[in-house]
């Protein structure tokens, strides 16, 4: 099986390389000191077949082009995960959609839910509920099978904003049969960073880490668009 490639690896993998190149060295090193010996020492009468030295240092050579393949392989994979970090920073400050339950809300504002059935159902409820598991809104969701939009305004079920935080949001269906009927959800939010967690990329959405793996698309925010609109035609 091919482990998943990832900072911590590559640095594993890069130690690794760096031990077996020193250990080559002090063998080879120990090797030709006791080559000399014996052939100072040896008979001149009846020199030692020299079969097995050739045979030696050809296997040593062979090893040392294993060990520097592996250094140019460990400086690739340095490369591109150098790469992977500079590409996710350009995530920062924009809208990503990401495939998960959970998503971030400032208070202010509304949150686009996209969710998907994947079949029809004949009673569907979205429930969005706060980090304690508190229910803060509940309202029909649509039935029929494929992608539906929900827009919450932020408000829950009496009318009140809630605060800044982590929400869940979870979709309740059932099909004729009173069988659950599964869905998937996307939501979104804005990059607000990125950073490696155990060797792996993810970006910084509200108080969410999200792997890069998950982010569906993304998209410039509302407001950087008002802010490259020209002064005069913003006075009135």
């Amino acid at each position: 099986m091919v482990s998943d490639v990832s900072v911590n690896t590559a640095l594993n993998q890069q130690a690794k390389t760096q031990v077996a190149s020193d250990k080559l060295a002090e063998d080879f090193s120990q090797f030709l000191t006791l080559l000399t010996v014996q052939l100072q020492n040896q008979d001149p009468l009846s020199p030692m077949d020299t079969t097995e030295f050739t045979n030696q240092l050809v296997a040593f050579t062979g090893v040392e082009q294993q060990i520097n393949t592996n250094q140019k392989l460990d400086s690739l994979v340095s490369l591109q995960l150098g790469n992977v970090m500079g590409s996710a920073l350009g995530y920062v400050g924009m809208n990503a959609s990401y495939v998960s339950s959970e998503f971030y809300t400032d208070g202010e504002g509304q949150t686009t839910i996209n969710y998907a059935l994947n079949g029809v159902a004949v009673d569907a409820t979205l429930r969005i509920e706060n980090e304690s598991g508190d229910l803060v809104y509940e309202g029909p969701a649509e039935t029929s099978a494929g992608s539906h939009e929900f827009i919450w305004d932020g408000l829950d079920q009496f009318g009140h904003s809630v605060p800044e935080g982590t929400y869940n949001v979870r979709i309740d269906a059932l099909n004729n049969n009173d069988e659950a009927v599964g869905s998937t959800v996307v939501v979104e939010g804005r990059v607000r960073g990125v950073e490696t967690q155990n060797g792996l990329v993810f970006l910084l959405i509200g108080e969410r880490a999200v792997s890069i793996s998950n982010i569906l698309n993304v998209s410039q925010p509302d407001e950087q668009t008002q802010a490259e609109t020209p002064e005069e035609e913003q006075t009135t």
